[in-house]
């Protein structure tokens, strides 16, 4: 009797392992925070955000020292506000981008809980911030993180019918990405309200009122985009003159690049996403297919659509775009999260919870395998120090054997929740900090302002934003070499040959961290994998 009392006052409420497990998964994302920001796209964008501090212009997007016409302002706008609160840094950028994937996390709970119940929102949160390329792309901040937040939380308050935040929220989307963020949130109210029939919700006037409201709130886009390009005709852009930026907000930057009629081309497979979706959402991507091929099978027995409609008609939209990368997937997680979820515990059969058991549990020793090869591949600084992380992971498996009602679905649940924490740790407290050692233009930086400190430098046919960002002094674009130069060898031997003489000051391996290869992970291989950056003085 004594022991049985004692054992059961140990024993947590699932609500109490949740809570445990999510402030674990919030750490996780944080864990990232420290990391040298991924070259190129990161460090262009961490670089925008920087210029507009140091020029006090918030109107006006430059990269490479030129006018930059791409991506809207609203990211950058959250950047440089983080940067003049708290200093220029690796960390600032990162912040505001991670707590707005955590609204993003936030608003997954809420709209989940009022779909369905606590334990899917529960869930469907656990399974968000587990997914692979959500976690990964915190070493590599773009506009997607705060895509992820912005489109949930809009979806979510029109579904409550809240339509001035629900406008606000995607007004701030479009200012993210373009006037593609209307997609999600019109696919998600409209494809769940035509489905159900619902025509005179459909028709309301509250949505000719977000639409009002939407186009007052994206304003300030307009008026920056106007005051930058539209009012410069003379403005040289795509290596033209005339260029309208409000027409390329509108048009050219999406509705461009699907039919690949804007200054900006790409090539695509339209299977692209439907296999990238599987390491890209792992550890839960075999579920998640099962779930959307359960939800279409049993379609006329649903009673909501928003989740379905919301993922699926951007995914094909992403899959018929000319214009593919991982990274797009991310803002429609919070959609598949809950599909997912809900999917995992309506399995009451032996059959279904067998199907979970054996697809969880070999996914789990195929990411253990996975983890222990990179390492063994590898070979960071930090080899052993992954045995520290799996020794973490191992008491807490144990504690949630103990403290957990022992039902099979639970119990595979938050062991794959704790594989994916493991595997990701060690990505972010240990690989990555590794590799970065290989990206030549933050180590530059680095040696560059403990050594040279001031010093203007000149990126010389070698570009690099994250030379540009890190570097704690005016960075030059010179056409001509002269003075202090980031360059290749090749450049130095050029210059060589044309009478300058060239000082190298220190040289640095290059590789570009984001665009892993089987050479350069493989620690026998690397060095022929490694291209190389020179700090150069060069005189005539």
């Amino acid at each position: 009797m004594l022991t049985t009392t004692v054992t059961r006052s140990f024993v947590l409420s699932e609500k109490q392992v949740w809570r445990l497990i999510i402030a674990m998964l919030v750490l996780l994302q944080f864990s990232a925070l420290f990391v040298p920001i991924l070259e190129p796209d990161g460090a262009l964008y961490a670089g925008i955000a920087k210029t507009m501090v140091i020029k006090h212009d918030y109107w006006n997007l430059y990269a490479d020292g030129h006018d930059w016409l791409d991506k809207p302002h609203f990211p950058f706008w959250m950047a440089a506000v983080s940067f003049r609160l708290f200093g220029i840094h690796t960390w600032s950028y990162k912040l505001p981008a991670i707590l707005f994937l955590l609204m993003g996390a936030w608003y997954t709970y809420r709209f989940a809980f009022h779909l369905y119940d606590e334990k899917v929102a529960r869930w469907a949160v656990c399974i968000l911030l587990t997914a692979e390329h959500l976690v990964i792309s915190n070493n590599d901040v773009r506009a997607e993180p705060y895509l992820t937040g912005l489109i949930i939380a809009a979806v979510y308050h029109f579904y409550r019918r809240r339509i001035l935040p629900g406008a606000l929220f995607t007004a701030f989307a479009i200012m993210t990405k373009g006037m593609f963020a209307l997609v999600p949130v019109c696919a998600a109210i409209g494809g769940h309200l035509l489905f159900m029939r619902n025509w005179k919700e459909l028709f309301h006037w509250r949505w000719a009122l977000a639409a009002i409201l939407i186009a007052l709130f994206i304003t300030p886009e307009l008026y920056a985009l106007y005051r930058q390009f539209d009012q410069h005709p003379e403005k040289i852009v795509f290596g033209a003159t005339g260029v309208s930026g409000i027409r390329f907000f509108f048009w050219d930057s999406q509705f461009g690049r699907f039919m690949n009629t804007g200054p900006i081309k790409g090539s695509g497979d339209p299977f692209f996403f439907f296999h990238t979706l599987l390491w890209a959402f792992l550890p839960w991507s075999v579920m998640l297919y099962a779930a959307v091929i359960i939800f279409i099978k049993k379609w006329k027995q649903q009673k909501e659509y928003y989740c379905i409609c919301a993922a699926l008609a951007t995914f094909a939209l992403f899959s018929l775009s000319r214009f593919q990368l991982p990274h797009y997937l991310n803002i429609i997680f919070p959609f598949f999260a809950i599909l997912t979820a809900q999917y995992i515990l309506s399995l009451h059969t032996e059959k279904g919870l067998k199907f979970f058991r054996v697809t969880q549990y070999t996914i789990i020793i195929l990411i253990a395998v996975a983890g222990v090869v990179i390492d063994l591949l590898y070979k960071p600084a930090m080899h052993y120090a992954w045995l520290l992380l799996a020794g973490a992971l191992l008491l807490l498996y144990l504690l949630l054997h103990y403290w957990l009602d022992k039902s099979t679905r639970q119990a595979v649940f938050y062991r794959t929740i704790s594989i994916s924490i493991l595997l990701n740790l060690y990505l972010n407290t240990i690989l990555y900090p590794d590799m970065m050692q290989y990206q030549s233009g933050s180590t530059a930086a680095a040696y560059a302002n403990t050594h040279l400190p001031g010093k203007s430098i000149g990126l010389y046919q070698a570009n690099s934003y994250a030379f540009d960002f890190y570097l704690q002094a005016p960075v030059l674009r010179p056409d001509s070499a002269s003075g202090l130069i980031f360059t290749t060898p090749d450049a130095v031997a050029s210059l060589q040959r044309q009478g300058y003489t060239c000082t190298i000051i220190r040289s640095f391996p290059h590789f570009y961290v984001s665009k892993l290869d089987l050479p350069f992970v493989r620690r026998a291989t690397r060095a022929g994998a490694l291209g190389e950056r020179q700090l150069v003085a060069v005189k005539k």
